[in-house]
């Protein structure tokens, strides 16, 4: 496949080669969860046992008394899609580089669009945790913001709207280290000073060397720091600038433009993590990709009934 050239990929006819049918998946993701000993995925006990012909959970747990399956304790579980479709679905949210949408995942593998949202939020929760830092540097911190319509308006309407600059849209503050090429991003409510370099505490040791644009909440990070004057069109000075992080930003807003269409404050982080998770394992192949993800799915869980519930923010797509 296309890519990077130092690195493995995977054409969808080795995935199909790979994934021939429900059971040779189901063997897959055991090897990637079990690499050493079957465990039980409620208690963690090794003391397990095969059941015969009991399905859809294979396996017996003498410790808890429960049966369990390969999709316990993971978001996977209490899901009827075969584990096949999951496989497919793990590669091709991996390998588009701007994503996938539920309507596209749906006619690929099969299955209606809203279970196929669901799915990927599901594969979602491998990267929610997201990378907590510190990194080591110098790592670029800049500001974002996502949705709204305030562009559009015209001049006499955009002074109708209180606040200052993009107030009807989402923000999103992120970091990328240089050394890693690791990405962190989070939506915010404010850019306001102390949310600004609250994040940069999160994600920096205190002599971690910062480069920021020139924007009022930058000043006076402790940090050692570099700005570059955005607002006098200074993008480059030295090795100061924050070109990375705003790569990563362009990315992302292609995706939302060309493969989402629109997306929620409500759900905006998901799809945050998703592209920093997604960034930050792309150096390795991508078989090694997959199987990061299905580890990373151990111990998490979500439910529709939580993927839709109140969190504060507007469900309304834009």
């Amino acid at each position: 496949m296309a890519g990077k050239t130092h690195r493995d990929g995977l054409t969808p006819i080795d995935v199909m080669r790979m994934f021939p049918d429900d059971a040779a998946a189901t063997k897959w993701f055991e090897e990637c969860l079990w690499p050493e000993q079957r465990h039980c995925g409620k208690c963690g006990s090794l003391k397990t046992r095969e059941v015969p012909n009991a399905k859809p959970m294979p396996y017996w747990c003498t410790d808890c008394r429960s049966y369990f399956s390969v999709r316990t304790g993971t978001p996977l579980a209490r899901s009827n899609v075969p584990m096949q479709k999951w496989a497919i679905a793990i590669y091709l949210c991996l390998t588009s580089l701007k994503s996938v949408s539920s309507v596209k995942l749906g006619r690929d593998i099969g299955v209606k669009q809203s279970t196929a949202w669901f799915m990927l939020h599901r594969i979602r929760e491998a990267w929610a945790t997201g990378e907590a830092g510190p990194f080591d540097g110098p790592v670029e911190v800049d500001e974002t913001y996502f949705g709204g319509k305030r562009r559009n308006k015209s001049n006499a309407e955009r002074k109708e709207l209180a606040g200052r600059g993009p107030v009807d849209m989402t923000a999103v503050v992120g970091a990328k280290c240089r050394a890693s090429n690791k990405v962190s991003a989070k939506v915010v409510r404010s850019t306001d000073r102390g949310t600004l370099q609250g994040f940069v505490a999160d994600v920096t040791d205190p002599e971690t060397k910062v480069h920021t644009d020139d924007a009022a909440a930058c000043i006076g990070i402790p940090n050692p720091h570099g700005t570059v004057r955005h607002s006098v069109s200074e993008y480059v000075r030295g090795k100061v600038h924050t070109n990375g992080i705003e790569s990563f930003w362009s990315m992302l807003k292609r995706a939302h433009k060309g493969t989402f269409h629109k997306i929620s404050p409500k759900h905006l982080q998901r799809y945050l993590s998703e592209f920093s998770g997604k960034h930050n394992v792309r150096e390795s192949d991508t078989i090694d990709q997959m199987r990061d993800t299905v580890a990373r799915l151990v111990g998490r869980n979500l439910l529709y009934r939580d993927l839709v519930s109140d969190n504060g923010l507007s469900n309304g797509a834009r």
